[in-house]
């Protein structure tokens, strides 16, 4: 048995534990299947233990690939600890921040700050990762995240800026609110667009699918992005976030803002960079653009 492993080794075992079979791994690893085929075959040679079980439903680790694979996690933490304490020791505001956010904050509210902030700080670059899926600030998948969010995760620190809203609405000019104190049943004999099953876990695609007739459903998305030019070419009228209707002067709102509908909006990072200078000059900066525009983002002008 020869156990002169190296640590591309462990990498590997913990690539396949995590995606339960090659092809997964593979991928992560931006090799190709056989590659990690035959490299596992190597290890559990060398290590002279099966590390995993193959099974129909894919690889499974034995006792010997758990620990392997748990070894190669506690590494793993300790160099994206490691890299995180050295990134806050940066002695000037300058360098890259990674900030993740969502495409719809990003177009609607973020970019302009964006844009001041670089005028204020030149030094510092800005790599923006755009998605729904919050991503690990632990291991540095980005250094600030700006999210709505109900339960940001303990181990971040940062702040809430806002209480982000949402309200229903139509075209401006062909379509009628229900009357003063009148129930919005009204509206729901109408045609709507609403968020696709990606989201069905917002407040806002729950109400629709719950109030809603399906026939009556004339569009999906599986992004918030959109929604607001779906509704401004008459395909319905539909939830929509208070930041971005109120400033399209062809959409109306046919209902006050949904209290059910609220998240909140943080702007977080982890507290091994919290003050490092740049990601420090980022935060105070966007949260404080950000709270001068609480009026918006909470829909009350």
């Amino acid at each position: 048995m020869n156990l002169d492993l190296a640590w591309d080794d462990f990498r590997l075992v913990k690539a396949i534990a995590d995606h339960d079979g090659l092809t997964g791994a593979a991928a992560a690893l931006g090799v190709n299947h056989s590659t990690v085929f035959r490299r596992l075959g190597q290890i559990e040679e060398q290590v002279g233990l099966q590390l995993f079980e193959r099974r129909k439903t894919g690889y499974v680790a034995t006792a010997a690939g758990v620990e392997m694979a748990a070894l190669a996690g506690r590494v793993e933490e300790d160099v994206a600890a490691f890299s995180r304490r050295l990134a806050g020791r940066d002695v000037a505001p300058s360098g890259e921040v990674r900030v993740t956010t969502t495409d719809t904050l990003y177009l609607n509210l973020l970019l302009p700050i964006f844009a001041a902030f670089r005028t204020l700080h030149p030094a510092i670059r800005l790599d923006i990762v755009i998605g729904n899926q919050a991503l690990n600030l632990s291991k540095r998948d980005a250094d600030v995240a700006i999210r709505a969010s109900d339960a940001p995760a303990e181990t971040l620190v940062g702040r809430r800026l806002a209480t982000l809203t949402w309200a229903i609405y139509g075209r401006t000019g062909d379509t009628a609110k229900p009357a003063e104190g009148e129930p919005p049943a009204s509206l729901f004999a109408r045609d709507w667009v609403a968020l696709g099953d990606q989201l069905g876990h917002l407040k806002a695609a729950r109400y629709v699918r719950d109030k809603v007739a399906p026939e009556r459903i004339a569009l999906k998305s599986s992004a918030v992005l959109g929604l607001a030019e779906a509704v401004e070419q008459g395909l319905g009228i539909g939830p929509l976030p208070c930041f971005i209707a109120d400033q399209r002067p062809t959409l109306a709102r046919l209902l006050p803002p949904d209290p059910d509908f609220s998240t909140g909006l943080w702007i977080l990072t982890h507290p091994d960079i919290r003050n490092a200078p740049r990601v420090r000059a980022f935060m105070d900066f966007v949260g404080g653009e950000l709270a001068k525009k609480r009026g918006l983002i909470e829909g009350t002008g």
